[in-house]
């Protein structure tokens, strides 16, 4: 069976005895046609299947609305949570999300960059590998304005909006020195991005702050299998399998940091079987409030991440841009200078640090 051909305003216009031009506008709500037209071209276009098409739209408009995002890894639950945030912020805007996964590949990023130049959205939304920026250079320079999202990418000039990591890290860190804590370590990822990169600075530079200093082994790096899609959910593997050596390394009152709950969860589970007690013997604290989190036995004490107030900040600024170029007639958008705005996380307290109360607060 060959596929039915697309209905068309012609189709609607002819079936009814009307112009294409009445049908157009009684389908627009447009004043000059009377309301039972506007009842009977409806009622027509119902029964015919009738779809706007948005791209031949855009084209007369010269607007897609239609908004790009690019995005590293949508299985991490902070970026699903991001995603959804921007995509019901654009809805009630009337727009449509473009979705690209680049899995942290400089490739599949200017792959990503080069198509939403041909497809001709609106604006782009960009979480960077950040390793070049040749070609978000090039798409911004074609007009199309750009915000990047929760990793900065220095030297080019657009604006931001993400998480404060650093003020995460050293909240995390304050917390376990007030409980006593004797020895600290910090279990990161093992990538060059910003994220890892402020997470570790808070933690050394709290410590420096209360005199205490962070030898070399006091962060820990988790290896990032090369061979296995990042775009998979993330895995407690990795973490629990350094988890007995540093159990045999951390003596009691110790603290360890996790860059995310699921390395907490694998090091949680790699200390019970060295028969060490979280919360009792040694102190585990997360990062990203997962909702697995607060299940935990103990209940992990984690940093919780702003991923809606991200979402909602960054597609915000970005149609501002957008909006403002629309209205100069294809500016770059600029509304003010570049701008980073980074939100503050939240320390959510449990009961797997030594010495906390077991309620969250």
């Amino acid at each position: 069976m060959s596929p039915r051909r697309r209905t068309t305003l012609r189709d609607i216009a002819e079936s009814l005895d009307l112009s294409v031009n009445t049908v157009s506008r009684a389908l627009a709500d447009k004043d000059a046609v009377g309301v039972e037209t506007r009842r009977r071209v409806k009622a027509e276009a119902e029964r015919l299947g009738y779809v706007p098409n948005t791209m031949a739209r855009s084209l007369v408009l010269q607007n897609a609305m239609t908004l790009g995002l690019v995005i590293t890894n949508p299985s991490n639950p902070f970026y699903a949570r991001l995603i959804s945030a921007i995509e019901e912020r654009g809805r009630t805007r009337g727009y449509s999300l473009m979705l690209m996964v680049t899995e942290d590949s400089v490739d599949n990023e200017r792959r990503a960059a080069e198509e939403l130049m041909r497809w001709g959205v609106d604006g782009v939304l960009a979480i960077p590998v950040q390793h070049g920026a040749e070609h978000w250079e090039r798409l911004r320079k074609s007009g199309v304005p750009l915000v990047l999202l929760n990793r900065d990418l220095p030297g080019l000039d657009v604006d931001l909006v993400g998480v404060d990591y650093y003020a995460g890290a050293r909240a995390a860190t304050e917390h376990a020195l007030s409980t006593g804590a004797t020895e600290l370590y910090l279990v990161e990822e093992d990538l060059d991005i910003s994220p890892v990169a402020e997470r570790i600075r808070g933690f050394r530079d709290t410590l420096a702050a209360h005199g205490l200093g962070a030898p070399d082994d006091a962060v820990v790096r988790v290896d990032s299998p090369e061979d296995v899609s990042v775009s998979i959910p993330f895995d407690p593997g990795p973490a629990y399998g350094l988890g007995a050596s540093l159990a045999r390394r951390a003596g009691p009152g110790a603290v360890v940091l996790a860059g995310n709950d699921y390395h907490a969860l694998g090091l949680c589970r790699a200390f019970s079987e060295q028969g060490l007690r979280v919360g009792v013997d040694v102190g585990v604290i997360g990062h990203g409030d997962h909702p697995f989190s607060a299940y935990l036995d103990p209940a992990l004490t984690t940093v919780r991440l702003p991923a809606p107030e991200v979402g909602r900040a960054g597609i915000d600024r970005l149609l501002e841009h957008v909006e403002t170029a629309a209205g100069s007639g294809g500016s770059d958008g600029a509304v003010t200078g570049p701008t980073h705005t980074l939100l503050p996380p939240e320390l959510v307290v449990r009961a797997s640090v030594p010495g906390t109360a077991g309620g969250e607060h």
